[in-house]
């Protein structure tokens, strides 16, 4: 084989994995949307129930009403709805935004740099979640279920 017979084979080689790679686009993000639900309940079910851990100041729970309370609610049932992928979206959105005040508000007055102020996990969230509401669920999820039923329920039949 030549040179350029064998870089031939080898570039349509790696062209066809990288399709391959690309096809599980879907599934990939479905799984990277189910992990990241599951660690973000987390942090909103330490808030509002000390399960795992207590992380409140003084081992409690965060008092009801609460700033600290609301970031809670919304972890432990916008994380749920984000986990079963249902309503998504507008979940991901709602969700980036109160990342973003976790950010601002908790987190920047400590200081600048996010590696000083903590704040590392509320920025990647922030922007992890506003890019699933522009991406979708991915795979896996009630979404695509309810979009599946409802393009079978829109056709016309013959």
């Amino acid at each position: 084989m030549t040179d350029e017979s064998t870089r031939a084979t080898s570039t349509v080689g790696a062209t066809r994995i990288a399709a391959r790679w690309r096809s599980w686009a879907p599934q990939i993000l479905g799984v990277v949307r189910i992990v990241c639900a599951l660690v973000f309940m987390h942090v909103g079910s330490a808030k509002l129930f000390a399960v795992p851990v207590a992380i409140m100041p003084g081992g409690g729970t965060a008092p009801a009403g609460s700033l600290v309370w609301v970031a809670g609610v919304l972890e432990v049932f916008g994380g749920l709805l984000l986990l079963v992928g249902l309503f998504t979206r507008p979940v991901a959105f709602l969700l980036s935004g109160e990342m973003a005040v976790a950010y601002f508000h908790g987190h920047a007055p400590a200081g600048f740099w996010p590696v000083l102020n903590q704040g590392q996990p509320a920025i990647l969230f922030c922007f992890l979640w506003l890019y699933f509401s522009s991406a979708g669920p991915g795979a896996w999820s009630l979404d695509a279920l309810r979009e599946k039923r409802f393009r079978r329920a829109s056709r016309p039949s013959s």
